[in-house]
């Protein structure tokens, strides 16, 4: 079983793709039976779950999930926001149970990526606010660019069954990726400062040229497929950019 998160390496881990359901009842798909329960800082079971923002010491800190059905999506997705929410897509077909469920089975790995997320906060914020152009902390951040960007870039293509033949990163101001017909991706070394879904967008972005080398209608449906949110992404790509202009 696979799933999908928010920040490193594995943060985008995706489930199986939703089976056909039994007949879902009017009342399984209505906004109450959306919205997450209570969840407490000792237990990431569905019966724990909570909607509500929690605020916990850094020492117990409560995780808070959000489920959300996107039509898009063909496998149950679970996702670590920048902000720290455990977001849960569950599939056109999918059941809130089973998202519930995927998540208890994850819940490891879940707090894992929690704690690596609350380990990198800082340092991605202040990467984010100093651009890292002081020579020794551009060196420091393209050599953990070099580290984590391509086995990421890797383990992507093995879940859409892609090839990549080159992986290159690289000092580009105004471009966060590129593709070639030949299957060499080059990559932005400031992605490594970015939250987790945003760098996964745009390594998935690159990856799905190697199927389609334009932005036709066609192609973006394949991100949508496989990055429901990208949407929020390129937002947040948007802003940076507005940001680093007027910087």
């Amino acid at each position: 079983m696979q799933l999908s998160l928010t920040f490193e390496s594995d943060l985008l881990v995706a489930g199986p793709p939703a089976l056909s359901p039994p007949a879902l009842s009017p009342a399984a798909l209505s906004p109450a039976a959306l919205s997450p329960p209570a969840l407490s800082p000792s237990a990431l079971s569905p019966s724990a779950l909570s909607p509500e923002p929690q605020h916990s010491s850094p020492q117990s800190p409560a995780p808070v999930f959000v489920f959300v059905r996107h039509p898009r999506a063909r496998r149950y997705l679970i996702r670590v926001t920048d902000q720290g929410t455990v977001r849960v897509t569950i599939p056109r077909r999918g059941s809130r149970r089973e998202a519930e469920a995927f998540a208890a089975r994850e819940s490891g790995w879940i707090e894992n990526q929690l704690r690596r997320w609350r380990e990198h906060r800082t340092v991605h914020d202040s990467s984010a606010t100093s651009h890292d152009e002081h020579p020794a902390n551009h060196r420091v951040v393209m050599a953990r660019a070099r580290l984590e960007l391509p086995p990421r870039l890797l383990e992507l293509a093995r879940r859409y069954g892609l090839t990549v033949s080159r992986i290159s990163i690289r000092n580009q101001r105004w471009r966060w990726g590129s593709c070639s017909r030949s299957g060499h991706i080059c990559l932005n070394w400031r992605l490594v400062t970015m939250p987790d879904a945003v760098r996964d967008y745009v390594l998935i972005h690159e990856l799905m040229h190697l199927k389609r080398m334009d932005h036709s209608p066609k192609f973006w449906k394949l991100v949508a497929e496989a990055c429901p949110d990208y949407q929020e992404a390129r937002r947040w790509l948007r802003k940076a950019a507005r940001d680093r202009s007027q910087g």
